[in-house]
């Protein structure tokens, strides 16, 4: 089992060094700006928006996507201290491009929680419109890997975490 593990960091950690070795430095500020999208303080601002019915339509989706980022952060926190793997450590010459907000890597808050707010809005659009609420959390997603303080896997954990809350959320709604 060590054995895959290592082989599973060796790839993520090539993964994540082919993504910040072909920054553009146009791109910077745009990574720099959709990462903000799932800070803490503007994931509880929308999340919490939703749910008291700032956009009437999106009540309910508000509520679940509330309740789904509630669990999700719940689940983050704990797997990162169990897990504390520490953050990527770049290369000479490559360096982060965003303060991390604790030590820890594994999984990616930010990826959750965004993933966590957009994923019950998008069960309740049509099939169109879906894709474009979950772009912007898949650009969060990326944009943690491409400024240098997520691993590949990291954001992909807390994919599967937000996924997995929406459904457990889903549930205790119903």
């Amino acid at each position: 089992m060590s054995a895959w593990i290592l082989w599973l960091g060796d790839r993520d950690t090539q993964l994540l060094l082919a993504l910040v070795a072909r920054r553009k430095q146009w791109l910077d500020p745009v990574f720099r700006a959709l990462t903000r999208l799932a800070d803490p303080a503007v994931a509880i601002t929308v999340a919490g928006g939703l749910a008291l019915g700032a956009a009437p339509e999106l009540a309910g989706p508000g509520v679940h996507a509330a309740l789904t980022l509630t669990i999700s952060h719940g689940v983050v926190e704990l797997v990162k201290r169990a897990v504390a793997r520490p953050r990527p450590q770049l290369p000479v010459g490559l360096e982060s491009l965003a303060q991390p907000p604790d030590r820890f890597s594994f999984p990616s808050g930010h990826a959750a929680a965004a993933l966590a707010i957009a994923l019950p809005i998008a069960l309740d659009l049509t099939p169109v419109a879906a894709p474009i609420a979950l772009a912007p959390a898949v650009a969060v997603g990326v944009s943690r890997c491409y400024l240098g303080v997520h691993y590949p896997g990291d954001v992909l954990a807390g994919w599967i975490i937000a996924f997995c809350s929406t459904g457990v959320a889903g549930l205790i709604l119903a």
